[in-house]
């Protein structure tokens, strides 16, 4: 079953909410990466034609934003800041736990496919450093030892049936 079969009410409220059609393109991609993991080729296909452009429009967009994968990623995406404050005030030393304790390095995935681990430059809350952000949001003042906690506590709510995006296509909800 396609987007449309699946999620045809929000569809139709996502295509209301703009004068073109085209205008939904970040609103559907998030709901697709929703639905199948990440931006397959077919998935990026759907998507132009739920709103009438070439698939290479869409691609553009899929290729251009940090928050749209284009390969699997886990349900949780760690992304930690290594801008300057962040690393004076210990991101290297928060990734190097993350690691240690997921057993993977940046840019990999868990094998249960919980937690995708990545680096990424300034997440603007420099007061906060070292800042992660897992989906959408933001846990700062973090140090090595809190790590266990909080992975326990995502972990929990992937397990209770909460909707995740890691788009944030239930941003502001």
């Amino acid at each position: 079953m396609g987007l449309r079969e699946t999620y045809a009410a929000e569809i139709d409220a996502l295509l209301a909410r703009y004068a073109q059609p085209r205008s939904a393109v970040l609103a559907l991609l998030y709901l697709a990466q929703d639905e199948y993991g990440h931006l397959t080729d077919a998935a990026v296909r759907e998507v132009a034609e739920l709103i009438g452009v070439p698939p290479t429009d869409v691609f553009e967009v899929a290729g251009f934003y940090s928050l749209l994968y284009r390969q699997p990623v886990g349900r949780w995406v760690l992304q930690v800041c290594d801008d300057v404050p962040c690393c004076f005030c210990g991101a290297e030393e928060l990734i190097s736990a993350l690691q240690d304790t997921l057993g993977i390095r940046v840019d990999q995935t868990t094998a249960d496919g919980m937690f995708t681990l990545q680096r990424v430059k300034c997440l603007a809350d420099c007061n906060r450093a070292p800042l992660l952000q897992a989906n959408l949001e933001y846990y700062g003042n973090l140090e090595p030892a809190k790590i266990g906690e909080l992975l326990d506590t995502l972990r929990a709510r992937a397990a209770s049936g909460e909707a995740l995006s890691v788009s944030g296509r239930f941003a502001g909800q």
